[in-house]
């Protein structure tokens, strides 16, 4: 399956946040209406349950509470969905999916239900090395409906998000010009560990596109109160430092530093104590990681590419998980590199430059068939 070519929109600096996200709405309207028609976790489940009165009070508390503390972010939110002439209610449960999914009665579910963002990444700061790789991955209803979206604020900072369309910037990965970046992995606390209407993820790694530091990005993560957990590898360009944060419900956060030994994350908690779902696709890419060369970036790529096991491979194809795409932050050249299809192939799509004085993002190569 191929997915369309992975465009660009800068914007910015806007009047208002809803100027925003109506101007994203508005330009990538077709993507947003493919992607909300096509999924369906949206249509089948969230959607059914969100017109039930038992799903009343979460959602308006779902909304109050993120709106009270990213009032910003909620505008633009809103501003996404008139701008793409979608329904605000849809934009509302895709961002908040995560947050809503486990208070669905499982009686209801069916095969179409949500299956964990079975997102890898590999990890290093060594003397020769400073490398963050990541697989994308989702479901396959997100192939051909993600974007780049280049935004400059009025404080003089930009970012870079890949982002899932109607989705707020980003769920999956960003850039910042203050040299700060992050990749993401879900993680699968069990029913009990779950804070119903607490902060969604989708708002706090939005906040992260804006942290002037690591200690910055720190404090926005500590200071949300999430319902689900999250595990985000913050990585900062100027210190070489890698940090990966796992998040759990009730202000739980635990902090590693990545060093020397390479450091692979898929879909559990590896150092929070937290209750967690037993995911037999993530351990079994843990697992076959840990057998893997890990000693240079095109053994991070050949990993992330690796579909030996057939039934849960890293590197995903369908029919329910899809690699999107692959990430390569170096550290020590300052760039972010996309690239499209198996990564051990290394088809580039995009690198990004962090290497300017300012931490300028700037697109240095767009060209197909460009191999890392």
């Amino acid at each position: 399956m191929e997915g369309k070519l992975l465009e660009m929109f800068e914007v910015g600096p806007c009047e208002d946040d809803y100027q925003l996200g109506f101007l994203i709405g508005q330009r990538f309207c077709s993507q947003i209406r493919s992607r909300l028609a096509g999924d369906l976790i949206l249509q089948n489940q969230l959607l059914p349950f969100a017109r039930t009165p038992h799903a009343q009070p979460l959602l308006k508390a779902l909304s109050e509470t993120n709106q009270k503390k990213f009032p910003r972010y909620w505008a633009e939110l809103l501003g996404t969905a008139d701008g793409s002439g979608v329904p605000v209610l849809d934009i509302i449960l895709v961002n908040f999916r995560k947050e809503i999914l486990p208070f669905i009665s499982k009686t209801t579910m069916n095969s179409n239900a949500d299956t964990t963002d079975d997102c890898s990444d590999v990890l290093i700061v060594g003397d020769s090395m400073a490398v963050a790789a990541h697989n994308e991955d989702a479901n396959v209803a997100l192939v051909g409906h993600t974007y780049l979206i280049k935004e400059k604020l009025s404080n003089g900072l930009s970012f870079i998000a890949y982002t899932y369309a109607g989705e707020l910037p980003s769920c999956a990965f960003g850039l910042n010009s203050q040299g700060l970046a992050f990749t993401l992995n879900s993680v699968p606390p069990v029913e009990d560990e779950i804070v119903p209407a607490g902060i969604g993820r989708n708002f706090v790694s939005r906040d992260l596109l804006e942290a002037t530091s690591t200690a910055d990005a720190l404090a926005r993560i500590r200071s949300s109160e999430v319902s689900v957990g999250h595990s985000y590898n913050l990585i900062d360009i100027q210190k070489r430092m890698i940090l990966n944060v796992e998040t759990a419900s009730k202000s739980r956060v635990s902090v590693h530093e990545v060093g020397t030994t390479p450091f692979f994350h898929a879909n559990m908690y590896l150092h929070l104590q937290v209750q967690q779902v037993h995911d037999e696709n993530s351990i079994s890419r843990q697992k076959r990681a840990a057998v893997l060369p890990q000693g240079s970036k095109t053994d991070f790529l050949s990993l992330l590419g690796d579909t030996e096991d057939t039934k849960y491979p890293i590197y995903m194809t369908g029919p329910t998980l899809y690699t999107l795409c692959t990430t390569v932050i170096d550290l020590d050249e300052r760039t972010l590199t996309i690239i499209e299809g198996n990564p051990k192939y290394g088809k580039v799509s995009h690198v990004f430059s962090m290497s300017s004085n300012e931490l300028n993002l700037k697109l240095v190569n767009h060209a197909e068939g460009t191999h890392l």
